[in-house]
Formats: C-alpha cells, sequence, structure tokens
C-alpha cells in the first residue's frame, strides 16, 4: 500500500488516474526554490502572530494563517499552477460549470505536536452532499521537507471509496513522506490527518483547496480578500476566488447604495471595477456606476 509519486512533467492523465484510484498522489519538483522560498519569506512575519489551534484538531501546536490570497502575492503562483487547475477543473467538472478557491491556509505543525484526528475535508459541508458527488480537490505543497518524523500527512489511500461509517486502521495508513518543493494532490473524501511532529523543527505546508463553484467556500474570500484588494488581482485569480458568477443566476449582487437604471442585478465582477467576460447582458452603465463610487 504505497502512493504514487509523479515527476513534474508527467501526463496529467496518469496523475488523475492516481488520485482517482488512490484518493491522493504526489508530484515532485511541482514548485520552483525560488517560489518556494519566496512564499516562506513571505510566511514568516504572519507566522510569528498566528496563535496556535483552539483545540485538538486545529492543533495545540499548530499554526494555520489564512488570508494568503491578500497577504502573500507569491501565494497566487501556488494557487494558479496550471497544472493544478487542469486537474482540479478535469477532477471536478463532472459537477459543476465553474470551480472556486475553497482554502487558502499555511499549515505549520511545531515539534511535540500529536498526530491531528483523521478525517474527511468534505465533511466541512457535513453529510449533506451525497456520496457520489465529489465536492472538492485539495493541495498541500511542502514548503518543507515531509518526512515521518516532522508529521508528513497520513493518508488511507482508497478511503474515498468507503462507507463514511468506516475508520482507517493503523495499516490502511501511510505517511506522504516528499521532499520540499513537492505537492500532495489529494480529493475532499479521501481519510487524512496531520502527523505527529517528534522532530525539532516546524513542518511548513501550503494547504490551497478547490471546490465545486455552486458551494460555499470554507475561507470567506470576500472578507479575506474583499473588493478593494482583489480589484488589484489578475481576472483569472479574482474569478477563482469568486468575483464571478458560478452559474447563469448564481452570485450576483445589488449595489446597496444605489439603484442602477437598466439593470439593478449586477455581475460581481463589476465590484471590481471592470466588466465580466462571459456576461453580455451587464452593461458599461452599471459599471461607471460602480467605478464612480
Amino acid at each position: 500500500m504505497s502512493l504514487k509519486y509523479f515527476q513534474a512533467n508527467a501526463p496529467l492523465d496518469k496523475v488523475l488516474g492516481a488520485i482517482k484510484k488512490d484518493g491522493a498522489a504526489i508530484v515532485t519538483d511541482a514548485a520552483s526554490e525560488t517560489n518556494r522560498a519566496s512564499f516562506a519569506s513571505e510566511l514568516a512575519p504572519y507566522l510569528k502572530h498566528t496563535p496556535f489551534g483552539r483545540d485538538h484538531f486545529t492543533g495545540r501546536k499548530t499554526r494555520r494563517t489564512g488570508a494568503l490570497i491578500a497577504r502573500m502575492p507569491s501565494s497566487h503562483d501556488f494557487v494558479m499552477d496550471e497544472r493544478v487547475l487542469r486537474l482540479a477543473k478535469d477532477f471536478l467538472k463532472p459537477f459543476t460549470e465553474k470551480i472556486t478557491l475553497h482554502l487558502s491556509q499555511a499549515t505549520t505543525i511545531y515539534p511535540d505536536e500529536n498526530a491531528q484526528l483523521m478525517h474527511r475535508d468534505r465533511f466541512a459541508w457535513g453529510t449533506h452532499i451525497p456520496q457520489s458527488i465529489e465536492p472538492q480537490f485539495n493541495t498541500l505543497w511542502a514548503i518543507t521537507d515531509f518526512t515521518e518524523e516532522n508529521g508528513a500527512t497520513r493518508i488511507a489511500p482508497g478511503s474515498q471509496e468507503w462507507s463514511w461509517e468506516r475508520e482507517a486502521k493503523t495499516n490502511e495508513i501511510i505517511q506522504a513522506e516528499m521532499p520540499r518543493g513537492s505537492v500532495l494532490l489529494y480529493t475532499g473524501s479521501v481519510i487524512h490527518g496531520g502527523g505527529k511532529n517528534t522532530s525539532k523543527n516546524p513542518r511548513i505546508g501550503l494547504n490551497l483547496t478547490y471546490c465545486l463553484a455552486w458551494l460555499r467556500q470554507q475561507e470567506n474570500q470576500f472578507l479575506s480578500c474583499p473588493p478593494r484588494l482583489a480589484k488589484n488581482l489578475n481576472e483569472e485569480l479574482q474569478e477563482l476566488v469568486g468575483y464571478t458568477q458560478g452559474t447563469y443566476g448564481l452570485g450576483y449582487f445589488s449595489d446597496p447604495e444605489r439603484v442602477a437604471e437598466k439593470f439593478d442585478l449586477m455581475a460581481p465582477e463589476l465590484a471590481l471595477g471592470r466588466g465580466p467576460r462571459h456576461r453580455a447582458q451587464f452593461n458599461s452603465d452599471q459599471l461607471s456606476k460602480v467605478e464612480d463610487k
């Protein structure tokens, strides 16, 4: 029992096949040393002020730092990685027209932290989504090496196919060891959890997850990255964060301070000072009203 490892230039259909079969796969050398080092540098000043977790699940010796899109420009390269986005879209496309960024979080596990409770990330929505629908595609980038000693993520391969009541036994769990710059790709349904850190150094991972655009995001991106900050992102990242409609009628807004002359139902892009790329019914009059505020 093991996870499959792939080089960064591996055919994506083979990587996707492994993810569907085992619930997870690892791509090595996925991030350049420059990108990894830039993220570690940008994280450092926030990390020392991030509180430890409030309970056993979040980790009393684990720091979880969010709002990465607004705080750390280097995170954008990870979020927009072309290979990851292609895999995420292909994996989730049976159930959605678009995907959205579900979570951006740096997870730092410190020495003497205990192993996290094994869980399925999809339970953020409870058990209300049928098991036949996979709502989530996850990535965990190794900013430092992930080893057995420093708390490499534990995974039960194949558990995405198990009944929700079944728990993973010790002999069904492995650790996703990987060198820094690698990325662990895993589904929202596979059972997993952070490992126990018995080393003398913290283990830093960059957790970026994607979900069906018609679901509520775990991290409220409109508060973590409000319009005054999101307007400076490139258009594709703006839409991935959530500043676009998930479907024809999902996600519009109305200006709370004035009434539009022609249409009062406006696309989220207008809050950023631009029109939607694919929605002709929202016109330039609306755009000028938002820009004039």
